[in-house]
Parts: structure tokens; sequence; C-alpha cells
């Protein structure tokens, strides 16, 4: 008896809790970009919401190793403790991977990959993610145009509050279908203003009032393309370092450009010829998987997330937090893997002048492994 009462309480909180977040803390419709929402300008550097939070991503990492470091002690503790712990586990996984000869230079790079994506993929769960930011007027030009938005009492710092006032602007396009050029911008740019202003009558608008959305301060770092891509390019340009400065930049670039045979005059040269070219495909193949696995996979995350915080408020939305610190985790790994992995097999010798003693044994499982990742 005691049990059902129980979980018919539970059930009954949490009925509770939706009808209350539904009806009392339901946010704006959340407004789906990117790219990265442009803060401020520095000159001619242009910061973005995305740009803004890997600085404070790298501070946080910054001053968490101060603190682990700055009392070593040889029976460690605390934050010493925990971070020689993520460490330790890291440099094993890279000696198991490429073993000792190539992991003093392997772990580094791999460690450093690992632990920002983690941080900057955990940090966008956060609850000041997404909600506090500037105000981004409505204009009706093109660059400034949206189809909804919220009303603000004054420009500013604005935090997304409970039930806000929203707008949606039914712009009348039928009047600019006969028109070009400038004729047609203008003609769409009078339609817009017309709705505009039809919205803010039919809400009893102040006309004072803010009519606009916000652009975030704090998002997720890899959910703006550029930066999946920023490390996609680092993570290529160590690859390619590690190949040459273990091979030579002659042997290495036989694997994409080997006439060794074709020189001898033996016709399977044409195939070592093409077999090279779809590796130099390959090559350039890995900063799009590389780029789009990060960027899709954090993107559909913040996007579930808000739609779900939108739909369902309160604790109803935890365990949707709970599936991210596990994507997110995934991710880096996955991140950190591949570069692993691609970087084992750039230092391994190809063709047959190349001995293949020092191959990892697991590079192959390996690379089969994290790509279905």
């Amino acid at each position: 008896m005691s049990t059902r009462l129980r979980n018919i309480g539970i059930a009954a909180g949490l009925l509770i809790l939706l009808v209350v977040g539904l009806m009392f803390l339901r946010g704006p419709k959340p407004v789906i970009e990117i790219k990265g929402e442009h803060l401020w300008s520095v000159g001619p550097l242009d910061i973005t919401n995305t740009l803004f939070t890997s600085w404070f991503v790298v501070a946080f990492i910054i001053v968490v190793g101060v603190l682990a470091t700055r009392r070593m002690r040889l029976i460690p503790a605390g934050w010493q403790n925990a971070v020689e712990a993520v460490i330790e586990a890291l440099y094993n996984l890279v000696v198991n991977t490429v073993g000792e000869r190539h992991a003093p230079r392997f772990f580094p790079v791999i460690a450093t990959i690992f632990i920002y994506v983690l941080i900057a993929n955990w940090f966008a769960l956060l609850p000041f993610f997404n909600v506090i930011g500037k105000v981004e007027p409505i204009g009706a030009e093109e660059a400034h145009f949206r189809e909804n938005a919220v009303v603000f009492k004054e420009s500013g710092l604005f935090l997304i509050m409970p039930n806000p006032t929203e707008l949606e602007f039914d712009v009348d396009e039928s009047p600019c279908s006969g028109l070009d050029g400038e004729a047609h911008e203008h003609c769409l740019t009078e339609q817009r203003e017309h709705a505009i202003e039809a919205a803010r009558e039919a809400e009893g608008v102040d006309p004072d009032a803010t009519v606009g959305v916000i652009a975030p301060f704090f998002r997720s770092v890899h959910t703006d393309l550029m930066s999946p891509l920023s490390l996609a390019i680092a993570s290529a340009i160590f690859v390619e370092y590690w190949g040459i400065s273990t091979l030579g930049l002659a042997a290495y670039g036989s694997r994409f450009f080997n006439f060794r045979r074709l020189r001898r005059g033996d016709p399977m040269g044409l195939i070592d010829l093409f077999v090279g070219f779809l590796e130099l495909i390959a090559e350039f193949a890995r900063l799009v998987s590389f780029t789009f696995r990060l960027f899709g996979n954090m993107l559909a995350g913040e996007i579930l997330l808000l739609m779900m915080t939108f739909l369902v408020p309160l604790l109803l939305v935890l365990p949707f937090y709970g599936l991210e610190l596990f994507v997110g985790a995934i991710q880096a790994f996955v991140f950190a893997m591949l570069t692993l992995v691609f970087g084992a097999l750039a230092v391994t010798g190809h063709g047959d002048d190349h001995e293949e003693e020092d191959r990892p044994a697991d590079v192959g499982e390996a690379v089969t492994a994290t790509e279905v990742g």
C-alpha cells in the first residue's frame, strides 16, 4: 500500500510541476541560430558568444590546473588527486594505443583536445547558458528581420523571463512579387514594417518597448561550426607533422604520390597513384568528418534541451541533461581518439621500403571502434 501511495504521489508531483511550468514558467520559443551571434567588435576582431564562452572554458581549465599544482604532494589529495587520475588514465590510453615510443609526443595534444572538448561540452549545460545576453532589436531590413520576437521593457542586459510577451509577424509578400532589384527590397521592407506595427497593436505593446531577441553571452562552443572546424584543422596539422617528422618528407609523401613502380615501367604503378589519390582525399575528408560529427551532435543536443525546456519546464527536463552529459563525454573521447589513431597511422611505415615493427597492434581495431562513435 505504501509503495502504491508513493508512486501516486510521485506521479501527482510530476503532473503538478508540468502544469505549473507550462502555466507560469514557460519561456519564449527558442531561436535557433547556426552561427555564433555577434556581441562586440574589438578593432577588426568580431567577438561572438561562442568565442567569448571558449575564453571562459580556457580560463576554467587554467584555474583548475593552478589549484591542482600549487601544493604538490607525494601522496596526492583533493584537486591534485582528481587531476592526476584523469591525466594518468589519458596517458595509459595513449601508451596502449601507440606504444611507449610515440606516447610522449602524442599525449599533450590528445589530452588537451579531450579536456577542452569535454569541459566545453559540459559547460553548455550550466543554467545561465542561452539565458542572459543583450537584445538585438527587430528591424524591417533583411539583416535584422525575424518572424518571431519578444517584447522587452528597455534595452541593455536581459534575462529570459518566464511567460514573455511574444510577437509573430505575418508579412504579406504578394504585393512585391512582380518587382525586381531595389524596388523588391524596398517593397519587402515596407511590408515588414506594416507587419511589425500590426503585431504591436494586436498585443497592445508600449510604443517605447523594445521588440527583439536575446543574443546570449554564453552559448555552447561547438554549436558554432567554426569551433569544431578549427579543432579539426589543428588535429590534421599535428597528424601531418607527426608523420613527416617520423618518416621524413619523402617517405611520408610517398603515401600520396607513389611513383616508385611507375618509374620502373610497372603498369601496377597506376594503381599506386590511384590509391595515393584516394589517401589524399581521405585526409581532407577527415576535416569534414571531424567537424560535422562534433558540430552536429552538439547542435542537436542544444536544440533538444531548448525545445524540451520550452515544452516541459522544471524537473521533467533533467533526464535530457543527463543524456547530454553522456553525449558530451563521448564526443570528446571520439575526437581525441580519432586524432590519436590517425596519428599512429601517420607514423607507421607504408609500402615495401618501410618496416612494420613499430605499428601498434590495435590501431585497426581502434579506428573501427572510434569511427562508429
